[in-house]
């Protein structure tokens, strides 16, 4: 669920701009299917190399051991995790709409809010995975062709009531054309 969320997540900011009026169907929650049709107006990326940097802010866990939280803590102590990736042009002309479907096949989360407008992006989405628990990601940031920026704060609820407030920066840059 947080593999996807994060996906999705970073998929925004690189297209964050558009309509913000997601909710076709008035029901108060944006589908995923709702949010990927919005998308289509979006900056689309621009193909090619990519850097992706994401950083652990903070971790709160008022219910665990002091020991388990310091753990946690040290984890995320290690610095920013920066991997490379290639955004080919296929992928890159499906951007956020392709991404969202596939994430609606398990129907696991849906946005309470997406405004998009601009080059930012400003949206809160729920997920709720059966025996997983609740998660909700606020997502802030902004997007252009060739880069973004996002702060975003998962608050999580386990099956077992535990809490846990996560915060997390991510930035993606465009550094060259693809490799071979």
């Amino acid at each position: 669920m947080r593999h996807t969320a994060l996906i999705i997540a970073a998929s925004l900011t690189l297209a964050a701009c558009g309509d913000t009026s997601a909710d076709a169907d008035g029901d108060g929650e944006i589908s995923m299917a709702e949010a990927a049709a919005k998308s289509a107006d979006m900056v689309r990326p621009q193909p090619g190399q990519y850097r992706a940097t994401v950083e652990f802010v903070d971790i709160d866990i008022p219910d665990a051991p002091q020991q388990v939280q310091d753990m946690m803590r040290g984890m995320f102590d290690q610095g920013p995790q920066v991997h490379e990736y290639c955004l080919t042009q296929e992928e890159a002309d499906k951007g956020f709409e392709e991404m969202a479907r596939q994430a609606q096949d398990n129907d696991e989360c849906t946005f309470e809010k997406f405004d998009a407008a601009g080059g930012q992006i400003d949206a809160i989405m729920n997920c709720n995975a059966e025996g997983q628990g609740m998660a909700r990601m606020t997502m802030k940031g902004t997007g252009s062709e060739t880069s973004s920026d996002m702060t975003m704060t998962v608050d999580a609820e386990g099956p077992d009531g535990r809490t846990m407030t996560m915060t997390m920066t991510s930035a993606q840059e465009r550094i060259g054309d693809c490799d071979g």
